[in-house]
């Protein structure tokens, strides 16, 4: 297969249609939160700081809004909320999934903060949105819902791993178009340290049988999979669904129930391409590699994965425990002399475990014998106000006080023919950008 020599374009491409642009015109000289604050929040913040939500305030009326000023332009200044730690200095800048904060919507909430934070006339605040429930689907109402027996977790004690199963009452093959797993409550968000989905064979008495075909995988805070339109992933007819839990407990006895929302293609439509998720770039090499992480100190580790097939990339996220900072996810090229890119870096939050899906127009496309590098850093120190003990070592394991490191990658294999129209019509694309 020829490697063009335009494939670092590929992603310059990307980066030059998808830099951050601002939704305002300007930054206003004096905002007030009639006028400017109360539209920005209604878009991008009362979806979660609203009574009945998990965030810890509602911030839908001035004088909910006022006590926190000081917090609200702290949280925005660094980003941390809306929650989205893809560091926007390096790499592809367009998902569909993106909640952030324009430059200029931040400057806004910055500069009303410094100027005392006026309410301004209150006939001009807009009415608040309507919302569908709090527990409502990311996905829109799904085509198929499974409801996993309730499992009841004590009060304390150790993690808990196991099986449940459910059945998915699909006699026909259907193919999967967007998948969302989801803890139904605040509890039962906070007892599930994970949850991975599958799909498994039934015997003859209708026992699930071997581990099944993996669907989804989920951790605190984790948006829906949303798939390109032009690919799927089949979830076989007659088959049994299987979630593989990770549970701990929080100090009060609670019901740990989880869902699963699937969207599917039409009945006996077939996609072109199979959509697959996996863990890839696993430290030392190994899905769940073997991490040193001295006390006291930030620990890197690497992990390199070999794509044999030409590839467009569709999602990446960086998964660790609660030590971990950073994650950077760098493709290395079959070309002489070698070239590699870095795709994107994102922060890390245990509590929100963001899953990045790529806009189809800037995917990254990836020729046969690429190598994905998984960059990941663990911060053991006492300045990481995650870390529960810095004085003590830390290595691998599934517990949630151990550690791991290592990116879900979501892709679908390309033939080397489409992998090379693809890439010729991201540099026409470019051409037309640069004219």
């Amino acid at each position: 297969m020829k490697i063009t020599q335009s494939l670092g374009a590929t992603l310059l491409c990307a980066a030059i249609l998808t830099l951050p642009v601002s939704t305002q015109a300007a930054v206003p000289d004096e905002p007030t939160f009639a006028t400017d604050i109360a539209p920005i929040l209604y878009e991008s913040c009362v979806k979660c700081h609203r009574p009945g939500q998990i965030a810890p305030m509602s911030l839908i009326s001035y004088q909910e809004v006022r006590p926190w000023a000081r917090s609200i332009k702290n949280k925005v200044e660094t980003r941390a909320m809306p929650p989205w730690h893809l560091d926007r200095r390096i790499g592809i800048q367009s998902f569909k999934n993106d909640p952030s904060l324009t430059d200029d919507q931040i400057a806004t909430i910055v500069k009303w903060v410094d100027n005392g934070s006026p309410q301004g006339n209150v006939a001009d605040t807009p009415t608040p949105p309507q919302f569908a429930a709090a527990d409502s689907w990311q996905i829109g109402e799904p085509d198929l819902v499974v409801a996993f027996p309730a499992y009841t977790v004590p009060d304390a004690g150790p993690d808990i791993f196991g099986d449940i199963f459910a059945d998915f009452g699909l006699e026909e093959d259907r193919y999967i178009t967007s998948i969302q797993t989801r803890p139904v409550g605040d509890t039962a968000r906070q007892v599930v340290h994970h949850a991975l989905s599958y799909a498994v064979e039934q015997d003859e008495q209708g026992e699930a049988m071997g581990a099944g075909m993996f669907l989804v995988e989920y951790a605190s805070g984790k948006q829906a999979e949303i798939y390109p339109s032009d690919s799927g992933l089949l979830l076989p007819g007659g088959t049994k669904a299987r979630l593989s839990y990770h549970l701990h407990s929080i100090g009060e006895e609670t019901d740990a129930v989880v869902e699963l929302g699937i969207n599917f293609l039409p009945k006996g439509t077939e996609p072109e391409h199979i959509r697959y998720s996996k863990q890839l770039g696993g430290s030392q090499g190994k899905t769940i590699g073997v991490l040193d992480i001295p006390a006291g100190e930030v620990a890197r580790s690497d992990g390199y994965t070999r794509l044999n097939q030409a590839a467009r990339l569709t999602m990446f996220q960086p998964h660790m425990h609660m030590l971990g900072t950073y994650q950077c996810l760098e493709l290395i090229y079959p070309t002489q002399p070698v070239k590699a890119e870095v795709v994107n870096c994102a922060r890390f939050d245990y509590n929100w475990h963001m899953n990045y899906n790529y806009e189809d127009a800037t995917a990254p496309l990836v020729p046969a014998g690429t190598i994905l590098h998984v960059t990941t850093w663990h911060d053991n120190t006492a300045a990481n106000r995650a870390n529960l003990d810095p004085q003590n070592w830390v290595g691998s394991g599934q517990r949630t006080i151990d550690e791991m490191g290592f990116g879900w990658i979501g892709w679908y294999d390309m033939t080397d023919e489409e992998y090379e129209a693809e890439l010729s019509a991201r540099d026409e694309m470019q051409r037309k950008t640069d004219n």
